[in-house]
């Protein structure tokens, strides 16, 4: 069976027309792809998993290939039960419920291609959660000057109390759009915009690098806990302790200009009361910006006007001072990076929608790193590289939809990329 594959691959590329290697890298993919969709059946990249029978998730986890990165698992676990064991209320009941459910999430295929990558997002806001309440014995002493005098350092003055001295309800109104709303529903939003409009796989990695930027966000937060700028507002430089309760800030100016209790009570009560740095509002709307800059390369001033926006909001509103900022973007800058270069789908010219691609193309661009010079010494052998079930086009990082098949426990998600790695 081997031979007649090999003899049948050997007959496809033998027919393929030979293009000089004089024409460019993009051309030549670009061309070879044309003829190869020809040829090959309809894509499954697109499809979505519709059984309902926990025997075929039983049959794809036996059929995965384990690697290095399914350890993420074993910590999210440990994580979470961490963060279930400590939570006091709700009870036990409710905790039990949510768990079950959780688990027969993962065992349905419908549902298991969604929950299996929103995974990092569930324990990242568990874990959240929960730090309200770590017994304060167990906690680190509150930074109350170092973020004051790093501001002081590094700009001259505290940028934050200077661009919250004048306010109007104008100015309140634009600062609560970003910081109250977009930043809540924003990730929602640009998840379904991804789903149609980028490759198949663009938003399991999305969620899983929104999810873990956010767990080793507030894990930061609660090891390096630090004092916001209403804090220095409202109590100046006085030692901090875990008895103080959260402020709205300029968030309190919303409620009352709509007559609703919604800020304050839930910043009031919030589970991390000194978790200023990093600035987990900021690194969410730059992990958002990246994201949608690499699907929408054009529109890239919007996205970047659009984290700058929020950048100016939650100084305004005195949640955080620049260096908290910075933090967050740092944070997701470096988040974004790895997913990019190990894991995150290419797009693709001429394809608009999810539905238009028959193969993925995962990390870095090789004709971005040079690897088109590569090319110039590998001869007839270019040929092989945008063929069906090459070799080369794994080593390359692209992705076949009959090589993507062989388990579907992770679908589009981080480990099965690994699979395709242990190939190599």
């Amino acid at each position: 069976m081997m031979k007649n594959s090999l003899a049948s691959r050997a007959d496809f590329h033998s027919w393929l027309p030979s293009i000089p290697t004089i024409i460019p890298h993009r051309v030549r993919r670009k061309l070879r792809s044309k003829i190869r969709s020809r040829q090959s059946p309809a894509t499954s990249l697109a499809s979505l998993e519709t059984s309902l029978s926990p025997a075929d998730t039983l049959r794809s986890l036996r059929a995965h290939r384990w690697s290095f990165y399914d350890g993420q698992y074993l910590i999210l676990i440990i994580l979470g039960i961490f963060s279930l064991s400590i939570i006091a209320s709700p009870g036990p009941i409710f905790k039990t419920t949510v768990a079950t459910l959780l688990l027969i999430s993962l065992l349905l295929p419908v549902t298991r291609q969604f929950f299996l990558p929103f995974l990092p997002i569930i324990t990242w806001l568990v874990w959240f959660y929960a730090c309200g309440f770590i017994p304060s014995d167990w906690r680190f002493p509150v930074w109350v000057r170092v973020l004051p005098a790093l501001e002081n350092i590094l700009y001259g003055a505290n940028i934050s109390n200077i661009l919250s001295a004048h306010q109007n309800t104008f100015l309140d109104v634009m600062a609560w759009l970003p910081y109250g709303i977009i930043h809540f529903g924003g990730p929602v939003v640009f998840s379904m915009i991804m789903f149609v409009f980028a490759s198949p796989g663009t938003v399991p990695v999305f969620a899983r690098s929104y999810g873990y930027m956010n767990l080793v966000g507030v894990s930061i937060q609660l090891l390096f806990p630090c004092s916001a700028p209403w804090y220095e507002n409202m109590y100046g430089l006085a030692p901090a302790n875990y008895t103080i309760k959260g402020s709205p800030a300029g968030l309190a100016r919303i409620d009352k200009l709509f007559g609703i209790a919604l800020y304050t009570p839930s910043f009031t009560g919030s589970p991390m009361v000194f978790g200023a740095f990093p600035s987990l509002h900021a690194g969410s709307a730059v992990m958002e910006a990246l994201f949608m800059s690499h699907v929408f390369p054009r529109m890239r001033p919007f996205f970047v006007f659009y984290a700058m926006w929020l950048w100016w909001a939650t100084m305004y509103l005195s949640h955080h001072y620049v260096v908290d900022l910075v933090g967050g973007s740092i944070l997701a800058g470096i988040v974004f990076y790895v997913s990019k270069t190990k894991f995150l789908p290419r797009t693709q010219s001429g394809k608009m929608f999810r539905w238009d691609y028959d193969y993925k193309e995962v990390g870095e661009d090789p004709a971005e790193q040079g690897y088109a010079l590569a090319d110039f010494g590998h001869g007839p052998h270019d040929a092989d590289d945008w063929t069906i079930g090459s070799s080369s086009s794994i080593s390359s990082g692209s992705i076949s939809p009959i090589e993507d098949s062989n388990s579907n426990w992770e679908g589009e998600t981080l480990a099965s990329h690994s699979d395709n790695e242990a190939k190599r």
